[in-house]
């Protein structure tokens, strides 16, 4: 079959809807799905939900019919958020599930999130699939799967509802969802859980026409920070568009990215679970993995990805995960997945049961100067293999103590780190970096670029 096999990426499969997710290969895709989980379970059972973007209802009609000519059950739980279709796989048990989303990519890209049972489908069992499309060899059915509808949101919201611990304060906050489709949810749990709602992009809107649905860019942000500022909200709550990531604003218009976001929560869980493991990424700060072992907990560095950080989760007994990306895991108290409505709770829980603000929690933590992501382009054919040089140049560096190669490299230079890592979905290098003062931050940051621009041309000879 004639595809563009770079759609096939670490943790799903994603392009331009009209350009690269034809009908033909849309249904052959749900072919290789439930073949695949044929092998485990004769006539799966496989939840399908959607977002709201323009393109998903023809998705949805091309990936259903291909499970259901290989015999499988399709549960259609209509336009839900990514959680939504992750909290549907654990009460409905099934075989199977995904959600049609392009997350908090442009309104023309769409994409597929697959799980096996509870698990997230990644990495070589994404492989597999696509070879299964391109050898065509699929599963056949004498009778055609059924194909029924079944409401999942209510079930959702009761219970999360019944995993929180709410104290006696409440407060005003701005939701902004970016058109994606945690909007009504979103603003529907933060009101029944006694909150004044400002909501901001609320209504589902798959062309996105305000601001694109991504809250780790600031400029996304900015209509937020005003509309806190505005209402003199005490915080606000943003949503990428398949709302599986959060970000924060407190009332002064702050940004409290992901890392910083798992200080707060590891601090609270920690004082209610002492001990417990909690894991962060290769981009978080290093004051995110000194703040919690200095609160007692367990802190350990992981590779990028959710696929990934749920997989380590598990293997750890890990209670609480997060990325700078926004993707918080509660296990405590929860199902282990990444779920930026349900985070938004966790963080108004917190609130709820002290004296402080999210402003005054911001000033309580650490200040460290760094920068944001920096992503640096080079071709998907030699991006690992610069970062395999960079990693072996910075080994040898004077001002490096030592490296960490989880993903990518993360070198140490005392008084700060900066780390090289392949992007598992662009054709690009991701760089940050962290120091205590600018001055060393730049020069960290120099010193990358230069070891890069080495690797990069050793590359091309």
């Amino acid at each position: 079959m004639n595809m563009n096999r770079k759609i096939f990426r670490q943790y799903d499969i994603r392009g331009v809807a009209d350009r690269d997710l034809g009908s033909d290969l849309v249904e052959a895709l749900g072919k290789a799905l439930a073949t695949h989980l044929v092998e485990e379970s004769p006539g799966p059972t496989i939840v399908v939900g959607r977002d709201c973007r323009v393109t998903s209802p023809r998705l949805f009609e091309a990936l259903t019919s291909g499970m259901r000519s290989c015999g499988a059950q399709v549960i259609n739980i209509g336009v839900v958020p990514t959680p939504v279709l992750y909290f549907a796989a654990f009460h409905l048990e099934s075989d199977g599930a995904v959600i049609i989303t392009g997350s908090h990519n442009p309104g023309q890209d769409n994409g597929f999130k697959m799980l096996r049972g509870k698990r997230s489908i990644h990495g070589d069992e994404i492989a597999a699939i696509r070879d299964r499309i391109i050898s065509e060899q699929f599963c056949s059915s004498e009778e055609a799967g059924s194909l029924t509808e079944q409401d999942m949101s209510s079930a959702y919201l009761e219970y999360i509802e019944s995993t929180l611990k709410f104290g006696p304060r409440r407060g005003k906050i701005v939701v902004d969802a970016g058109n994606g489709t945690g909007g009504p949810l979103a603003v529907a749990l933060y009101e029944t859980l006694g909150y004044e709602v400002v909501p901001l992009y609320c209504e589902m809107d798959g062309t996105f026409p305000n601001h694109h649905p991504d809250p780790t860019v600031e400029a996304n942000l900015s209509d937020l920070k005003a509309a806190v500022l505005e209402h003199k909200a005490d915080l606000g709550i943003a949503l990428d568009g398949d709302a599986d990531r959060i970000g924060a604003i407190d009332s002064k218009g702050r940004v409290l990215w992901g890392d910083q976001l798992l200080i707060l929560y590891g601090r609270a869980l920690l004082r209610e679970v002492p001990g417990a493991t909690i894991i962060g990424e290769v981009k978080c700060s290093q004051s995110l993995y000194d703040e919690l072992e200095r609160a007692g907990g367990n802190a350990v560095m992981s590779q990028v990805g959710h696929s990934l950080i749920k997989a380590k989760m598990k293997e750890l007994g890990a209670l609480l995960a997060g990325e700078m990306s926004g993707h918080i895991f509660f296990a405590h108290r929860f199902l282990g997945f990444d779920d930026g409505i349900y985070a938004g709770a966790r963080l108004l829980e917190i609130l709820s049961n002290g004296d402080e603000s999210l402003a005054d929690l911001y000033e309580s933590l650490p200040r460290m100067v760094n920068t944001p992501e920096i992503r640096v382009e080079c071709a998907d054919d030699i991006k690992f293999r610069v970062v395999e040089q960079v990693t072996e140049r910075l080994r040898d560096h004077d001002q490096v103590q030592n490296v960490i190669d989880v993903d990518g490299v993360r070198a140490n230079f005392g008084d700060g780190w900066g780390l090289v890592r392949a992007s598992n979905t662009q054709p690009s290098l991701v760089l940050r970096c962290e120091a205590e003062s600018e001055s060393r931050l730049s020069n960290i940051q120099s010193i990358l670029e230069t070891e890069i621009t080495l690797a990069k041309a050793a590359q091309s000879k």
